[in-house]
């Protein structure tokens, strides 16, 4: 078993690649991942609002500029 000490000690670099894999491996079989149930809730509500037209879409441009102005 990997400890947080061990991972403390591994390069960024290192840690980035681990980071890699892990996830690699957990989309290989994604039904064993499991989703918390908050997930289908949210996923609902969001699809209503889009049903109704009421759904707003960002390009990436416009999500970064949210972004942004919300961390100042």
């Amino acid at each position: 078993m990997i400890e947080a000490t061990d991972i403390e000690q591994m390069s960024v670099e290192d840690r980035l690649r681990t980071m890699e894999l892990l996830w690699a491996s957990l989309t290989c079989a994604p039904e064993a991942v499991p989703s918390p149930s908050w997930h289908e809730t949210a996923l609902q509500e969001r699809l209503a609002k889009i049903h109704r037209g009421e759904g707003r879409f960002l390009t990436l441009d416009e999500l970064r500029s949210t972004l942004e102005d919300d961390a100042r």
